[in-house]
């Protein structure tokens, strides 16, 4: 995990795929989405993460959707910056530090099927996501050595770590506000980033459960 020193925004990495690959995972037309998965024996050669960075609804509106809206956004500018033909855009680590573009001498061949194409990430995330990413990668490559190597290979874009919206809930009991009874907890409920993360909320919210319906 990191945090920018200037703008207090955290960075973490992601559901690391050990011996896995970069799939297509968009839902709409016209969108490019990238995700990882690994098969059961995990023999790919290489592995993959997701390099996240803190989403408040300040950065994009208070409507209900707008979280929505700048995922489909995103997920747009990652179609178009690829060639408008599925592929996903993809940078070094070190071109993308430097703020070029166009190396192909990748440490690791991309696995994304339909296929890639080399581009400048920063054309489509926002400042405060690519700001964050470049403070982040040196800051993990100090802990993990090799991580933000100038070969590493980026792509474009992971859209889909929680759910875009939240389900309003009480803050001590967990009730979602307009439901009395309903629990919502997790990524589909937008309160977790990760199987981790989900994990923990879950287990707070049966506590609270059965702190207010159990007897003792």
């Amino acid at each position: 995990t990191y945090k920018h020193p200037a703008s207090g925004r955290g960075s973490y990495s992601f559901c690391l795929c050990p011996g896995g690959f970069v799939v297509a995972a968009a839902t709409e037309k016209e969108r490019v989405v990238t995700n990882g998965m690994s098969n059961y024996r995990r023999d790919s050669g290489i592995a993959n993460s997701a390099l996240l960075v803190q989403v408040a609804p300040a950065d994009f509106g208070q409507e209900v959707l707008s979280g929505m809206a700048l995922q489909q956004e995103l997920e747009g500018l990652a179609f178009a910056l690829g060639g408008r033909n599925y592929f996903a855009p993809v940078q070094t680590v070190g071109d993308f530090l430097k703020g070029t573009s166009g190396s192909t001498d990748f440490l690791t061949k991309p696995t994304y099927a339909p296929g890639v194409k080399a581009s400048d990430l920063h054309r489509c995330l926002p400042d405060f996501i690519t700001k964050t990413l470049a403070g982040a990668l040196p800051y993990f490559d100090r802990k993990i050595p090799g991580l933000a190597a100038a070969a590493a290979v980026m792509r474009g874009v992971e859209s889909r770590a929680s759910a875009p919206g939240r389900t309003r809930r009480d803050r001590a009991t967990f009730v979602a506000e307009a439901t009395p009874g309903l629990y919502p907890m997790g990524e589909g409920a937008g309160y977790a980033g990760g199987i981790m993360s989900a994990a923990v909320d879950g287990m707070k919210a049966a506590l609270a459960f059965l702190h207010q319906n159990v007897q003792y």
